[in-house]
């Protein structure tokens, strides 16, 4: 079984990014006159991913507005009037994907797909769901130029990922990933992180990665975002 839908993780609040997230939401946010959001949607139906959900919170409606715009795919809004984290967001709208596994990508994703073509249809080809529960896409420290990175995970010969807890790690999770929906089944109504599924993953033994092999970049601050902009004028 390999994915169909995916959910995008938008409502943040996006406090590092101001005075770019004073007006608009971080996924609003333009990079090379193209916004974050909607380089992830094309990234997606490019994959051939066209159900897709979005939680909002803050400046929701100016998202809301946006999203509509597009005639290419099948947009489902997820209001929160409090902000439930990244993992509680999700499990909102759990019951939408059924026992299929699915897409989870941060709502200020920016990424290049390499030379083997898209990131996301090699995350679907590599997704095997006797072993796996979650399966990340991560970058190599090394390759991270134009932003910092993190080097949050390890990966074992088996492909395993373990997170490194002093960051001392060869690569950094690009918040894009395929997980499985029973990761939720349990889990308590209300905000709580995605983070902890994935380390309880990893306890299962079923938390794995794929290294990309093209660009990510970690925009975080305004710096990152001028730093990437100036990037790609040139």
């Amino acid at each position: 079984m390999t994915p169909h839908k995916a959910f995008i993780l938008a409502a943040g609040m996006g406090t590092r990014m101001r005075p770019y997230t004073d007006t608009i939401p971080k996924p609003l946010v333009a990079v090379a006159g193209h916004s974050l959001i909607d380089r992830t949607l094309d990234h997606l139906v490019e994959a051939g991913i066209t159900d897709i959900t979005v939680n909002l919170h803050y400046l929701g409606k100016k998202l809301e507005d946006h999203l509509g715009k597009r005639n290419d795919v099948r947009i489902r809004l997820s209001y929160e009037d409090e902000l439930l984290d990244t993992g509680g967001g999700i499990a909102k709208k759990i019951a939408h994907f059924g026992d299929e596994p699915f897409f989870v990508i941060s709502g200020d994703s920016l990424w290049s797909d390499g030379p083997d073509g898209s990131a996301l249809q090699k995350l679907n080809e590599a997704w095997d769901s006797d072993k796996m529960d979650i399966l990340l896409l991560l970058q190599s420290t090394d390759s991270m130029k134009l932003t910092k990175g993190i080097g949050d995970y390890h990966l074992e010969p088996d492909g395993r990922a373990v997170r490194s807890h002093t960051q001392e790690g060869t690569y950094m999770f690009t918040s894009i990933r395929i997980n499985k929906p029973e990761i939720f089944d349990g889990c308590a109504q209300g905000a709580f992180s995605y983070l902890d599924l994935m380390d309880q993953a990893q306890k299962r033994g079923r938390l794995f990665g794929l290294v990309h092999d093209g660009n990510w970049h970690h925009i975080s601050t305004p710096e990152d975002l001028d730093s990437v902009n100036a990037a790609l004028k040139k």
